[in-house]
């Protein structure tokens, strides 16, 4: 096993559904801590640093969805089928009880799979989330659809949306961007203007009006710790608290200073909370 994720190696696995998933793991432990990545993410667009944090204590496994990077298969337009999906590649390694971390669009998805497995994931974290079907979650601000609309994106597009507008929290960015290019070999396929497009699709569909499936949410039952940044201009901190308010047994904190990307800005406290609330014996 890797002593670090910049060391990891690049895996697959095929699932029953025919897809190869390729993936990287770190650390040790049981149950595993699976990772479900954001918005045109695959698995260099990862901290290092918060999964050397997080595998410091837990077995922590990263993959990329279908049709994103080195998996094969064609990207899902809709969070029902991403989250298939995810159980597919989980099923496929043996695994039968995870803890799930999702972000951003890695959140619905965790929060799908946690509604339709409910018996495979025993304790579930969503960062920088929103619950299908809110008010005004309809598509991302101008803005934002500015900074990331780009082929291949941009160091200024990622830093605008994944950071606060403060020279601390733009240093930590700065930093993170270091890290996430400094693996050299061995680092996955660009993700695709297909691929993130389809994603993008998915964004908007969780974004209609739905009372119904917002109501859905609170059938969630297992503890669920929801963490977002003070300044999230992609995923507003308002449908975070509507999240944490919706599940029956939710802990619920917010970074200040940060925005979209606040897990790699505060990787270390972030990772120290994660662990306190996946080992804690009370609940």
């Amino acid at each position: 096993m890797a002593t670090t994720y910049l060391e990891a190696d690049n895996k697959t696995t095929t699932a029953l559904d025919g897809i190869t998933y390729a993936y990287r793991e770190s650390g040790v432990g049981d149950p595993p801590l699976v990772l479900l990545q954001h918005f045109r993410g695959n698995l260099d667009n990862w901290d290092p640093a918060l999964i050397d944090a997080l595998a410091a204590n837990h077995r922590v496994i990263v993959f990329d969805y279908a049709g994103v990077g080195a998996s094969t298969g064609s990207t899902a337009d809709n969070i029902d089928q991403m989250a298939r999906e995810t159980t597919a590649f989980l099923t496929s390694l043996g695994l039968e009880r995870i803890d799930l971390l999702g972000f951003s669009i890695g959140s619905f998805v965790a929060q799908r799979v946690a509604l339709d497995r409910p018996s495979l994931v025993r304790r579930l974290v969503l960062a920088a989330t929103a619950p299908e079907g809110a008010e005004g979650m309809f598509g991302w601000a101008p803005e934002v659809i500015g900074a990331l609309n780009t082929k291949q994106g941009s160091p200024e597009g990622y830093l605008s949306v994944f950071f606060a507008d403060s020279e601390a929290s733009r240093s930590a960015g700065q930093q993170t961007l270091q890290r996430i290019f400094a693996r050299d070999a061995g680092r996955d396929t660009p993700v695709s203007p297909d691929a993130w497009l389809a994603q993008y699709d998915a964004v908007v569909r969780w974004g209609n009006p739905n009372h119904a499936a917002l109501q859905r949410l609170s059938a969630i039952d297992m503890p669920v710790f929801v963490a977002n940044g003070a300044h999230d201009p992609m995923i507003l901190p308002r449908y975070n608290h509507l999240v944490a308010g919706l599940l029956p047994h939710a802990d619920f904190k917010t970074y200040p200073d940060a925005a979209h990307g606040f897990l790699f800005q505060h990787f270390r406290e972030f990772a120290d909370d994660v662990t306190a609330f996946l080992d804690r014996k009370d609940m």
